[in-house]
Parts: structure tokens; C-alpha cells; sequence
């Protein structure tokens, strides 16, 4: 197949294939004689593992390293990728409840007039930090 029909199939811009062959994640089986790349069910399938592992979160380096992995099929290490990926989106998630908590207090403590040095938000952003 060419690269417009397996972007199609796999619900990816074609530069989006080009992207993931130059950072080598996808190789075309081979070249027509007249040149153009010619795409088969073993990259359609890869290209389909690429995108769901990047809606999961996964880095282009995460990505690579559980290709890797899946070339090996070593399981118990591709079960930790994935756990250290989960802990690493709670930790991000932590922090994000944390900057979310901080943000209602402010906005909650900013009458939304006055004069600027007045504003709470303003002062948060402006204070130096404590040692």
C-alpha cells in the first residue's frame, strides 16, 4: 500500500508516517520500481502500536524501547515500562492537584477589582521564594 492509504488506515497524517520513519520507528517493507515506498500489515500494525502507545502517554523513547521489547517479546520488562509510566502520570497528576488547589485559593482571594498591587494573584506570582 502507499504511505497516503496506510496514514488512512491507521487514522494518521501522512507526515506523521515520515515523522516516525525518520526518527526510526517505521520502516517501509521496500521501493516500488518507480520509487515510491511500499507499505505492508506489518507496518500498518506497528503504526497502529505507535499511536496507541503515544494516546497512553508514551514518550517516542518509551515507544521505542516497548517496540524493542515486543521484538523480544520480553513481557515482565514491558510490564515495567508501563508501571513506571503509570507512576509517572500520578506524579504528574499530584502535581497538577497540587497547582489546581493553589489556583482556587488565589482566585478565591482575588476580589477581581481594584488596583493591581492590591491583587493577590498578582503578589503569588510577583514574591520571591523562601529559602
Amino acid at each position: 500500500m502507499s504511505i497516503g492509504q496506510l496514514a488512512e488506515q491507521a487514522g494518521v497524517a501522512i507526515d506523521t508516517v515520515r515523522y516516525y520513519e525518520r526518527n526510526d520507528l517505521l520502516a517501509p517493507a521496500g521501493r516500488l520500481a518507480s520509487g515510491y515506498r511500499h507499505y505492508g500489515a506489518t507496518e500498518l500494525k506497528r503504526l497502529r502500536f505507535i499511536r496507541r502507545a503515544k494516546a497512553l502517554g508514551f514518550s517516542l523513547d518509551d515507544i521505542r524501547e516497548l517496540l524493542a521489547l515486543s521484538d523480544e517479546r520480553d513481557v515482565a520488562e514491558v510490564k515495567r515500562a508501563a508501571q513506571r509510566k503509570l507512576a509517572d502520570i500520578e506524579q504528574r497528576l499530584a502535581e497538577l492537584e497540587r497547582i489546581r488547589g493553589g489556583l482556587k485559593t488565589l482566585i478565591a482571594a482575588c476580589p477581581g477589582h481594584g488596583r493591581a498591587e492590591a491583587c493577590p494573584i498578582l503578589n503569588a506570582l510577583t514574591q520571591e521564594e523562601s529559602a
